[in-house]
């Protein structure tokens, strides 16, 4: 890893543990998920989210380069005059576990170039379990260190697989439901992603379309470096919007299994 990659893997684990002492005192109380106001991305923003976000955005500005930040709550954050990259975070994924005290919910940051169409580093970090996620570009993805692979399943009846569609697009996902084998549903779509590249789950699917770039630009980087595959629900190529109000959809897989997920969701 060289000492710029070097430098995001520091900053990211800062901006965890800034993060994880921050809600620490609030995880899983009946004040965490208490609503303070209507986030940038359009959702509700509880006491717990804008704790962590406010304990990593000072880390951020403690670090001192110029850097264009995109966070779920606050929108768009420009630091400095002339930003090196920018930072797609999303300081707490998972924000009912946390509340109701189910452990997995994490943070999510990417590095990419200012347009985001360059992603650099992505980090996931569990807040509640031991788990750390991150993969630089063209390097390969860890957990906890070491380097991790897709599974290698090829066949839908031993899929294990998460899906969300359950009330959105229902038709389209049901198909899914009635071939594979399990179904997984953890509530933080940035570990979900991690844990495809880790073999852990086979597949992630969602076509509600209500996913942000804050929900996907980490994942996404560390299920590529991993062997896996993105795609939005059509098997197009999946371009990260840039502001945190888009919606996009995702299918993302270990690769072997992606073109007959693609088939199950068009009716094929």
């Amino acid at each position: 890893m060289n000492s710029a990659d070097s430098s995001f893997l520091k900053l990211s684990r800062e901006a965890f543990k800034a993060a994880s002492d921050s809600i620490s005192d609030l995880a899983g109380t009946d004040d965490a998920g208490s609503f303070v106001c209507m986030g940038a991305d359009g959702t509700p923003t509880s006491r717990i989210d804008v704790a962590a976000e406010d304990a990593i955005i000072e880390v951020l500005k403690a670090d001192g380069r110029s850097m264009r930040i995109i966070s779920e709550e606050l929108g768009e954050l420009i630091l400095g005059n002339s930003p090196e990259f920018s930072i797609v975070l999303d300081p707490l994924d998972g924000t009912y576990n946390s509340s109701v005290g189910i452990p997995f919910y994490s943070v999510s940051i990417a590095f990419a170039s200012y347009d985001l169409l360059d992603l650099k580093f992505g980090y996931v970090s569990n807040l509640a379990l031991c788990e750390e996620y991150y993969a630089e570009a063209g390097k390969g993805a860890y957990l906890n260190g070491k380097k991790v692979k897709t599974s290698l399943n090829s066949e839908l009846r031993e899929l294990c697989v998460s899906v969300y569609g359950y009330r959105q697009n229902v038709e389209r996902t049901r198909r899914i439901y009635k071939n594979v084998r399990r179904i997984r549903l953890f509530g933080s779509v940035a570990l979900e992603l991690c844990y495809v590249a880790s073999g852990r789950l086979d597949a992630f699917v969602d076509v509600r379309q209500t996913l942000r770039v804050t929900d996907v630009a980490a994942g996404q980087l560390i299920l590529a470096e991993a062997g896996g595959l993105v795609t939005d629900g059509y098997g197009n190529s999946l371009r990260l919007p840039d502001n945190v109000t888009a919606r996009v959809e995702m299918v993302a897989s270990n690769g072997l299994v992606h073109e007959k997920l693609l088939k199950l969701l068009s009716g094929g």
